[in-house]
């Protein structure tokens, strides 16, 4: 059985990954060194499943590790991921996000037969101008200190695959939503505050557009990557699917109320202060891995997020306790 490391397997992506991944027959070992945003409760003891909690810095920990269970493909999700939080603290971002990636990357060069999956983001192309779409040729223009630091991450990456024949591929996703995900981020953030009957916080005027892709089409197109994909290639995974943030939670709302789901007499849109260089658009051009890995995304929005608000009301255990004050950040100038 090929035996594959999932970092940040405790996470949003991370976990979903991980089942996905165990349904598949697949041995997986989740390396974790457990943060705010990860929840070890994400996933139970099986037994073609192994965790760790160690830090992706920790290289002599993670040989170990390798040696150990003889891995022979790392997909990498350890990452810090809320924008906000980087505005506020750009170094913790430096560290996992730079430095945890370069550290796996030297593991690489002493290990030629180990292969990566690094998982990036759409931000690091930056603002997309209405009716464009970024390729996979498309130049970097990171806004934020945590985009600048996936896109530094991707370059070092390009620069081991040139330099020291790593094998490695990496992809570049859109917005996901779904199960688990912590309710900082938006979709989770607007379901928590409805059903506790808060305000609806939205940045600016609520234009911002993007493109949201539901978690297990994710799963599915990194598995396609990890099984299909060429070394040394960079993949965009999208929905193609925009929506503006305040047609967003809109939708949310209706979603609410399609369910017969009470409204608090609190629950109402309040506009407030912009994020600082707050990019207008993203969007991807995702017809590389259609063609060559003949993948799509299968989950519409509507019932990706309806599968996502009854995950939510069936397990509100699991973020009725989240303290965190980004749940009723503002934004920050």
């Amino acid at each position: 059985m090929k035996k594959i490391i999932v970092t940040g397997g405790s996470g949003f992506i991370g976990s979903n990954l991980v089942k996905y991944l165990l349904n598949k027959n697949k041995f997986v070992i989740n390396v974790d060194k457990i943060n705010y945003s990860s929840n070890k409760d994400n996933l139970k003891p099986k037994k073609n499943y192994r965790f760790y909690k160690i830090d992706i810095n920790n290289q002599k920990k993670m040989m170990q590790i390798i040696k150990k269970h003889n891995a022979s493909l790392i997909i990498n999700l350890a990452a810090e991921t809320h924008v906000d939080r980087s505005i506020d603290s750009p170094k913790n971002f430096l560290d996992s996000n730079i430095l945890g990636v370069y550290n796996i990357l030297e593991i690489l060069r002493k290990n030629k037969n180990i292969k990566l999956l690094h998982i990036s983001t759409d931000e690091v192309y930056g603002d997309i101008k209405k009716n464009k779409r970024s390729d996979e040729k498309f130049p970097y223009n990171p806004s934020s200190p945590y985009s600048a630091t996936k896109a530094s991450a991707d370059h070092l990456i390009k620069s081991y695959i040139r330099t020291f024949k790593i094998k490695a591929m990496i992809s570049n996703c859109c917005n996901n939503y779904g199960p688990r995900q912590h309710p900082e981020k938006l979709i989770p953030k607007i379901i928590y505050n409805i059903l506790n009957n808060k305000t609806l916080p939205i940045y600016g005027k609520g234009k911002n557009s993007r493109e949201w892709i539901y978690v297990k089409d994710h799963c599915e197109a990194i598995y396609k990557i990890a099984n299909k994909g060429k070394n040394g290639e960079s993949y965009n995974v999208g929905s193609g699917i925009n929506i503006n943030n305040i047609n967003l939670v809109k939708k949310i709302l209706r979603l609410f109320k399609l369910k017969k789901i009470k409204l608090g007499n609190k629950v109402k849109i309040k506009y407030v202060s912009d994020r600082p260089g707050h990019d207008l658009r993203y969007s991807l051009n995702s017809k590389k891995i259609s063609k060559k890995l003949r993948w799509k995304c299968k989950i519409s929005l509507s019932e990706g997020l309806s599968n996502t608000l009854d995950w939510y009301l069936k397990n509100k255990k699991n973020y009725r306790n989240k303290k965190s004050h980004y749940l009723k950040r503002k934004g920050k100038n």
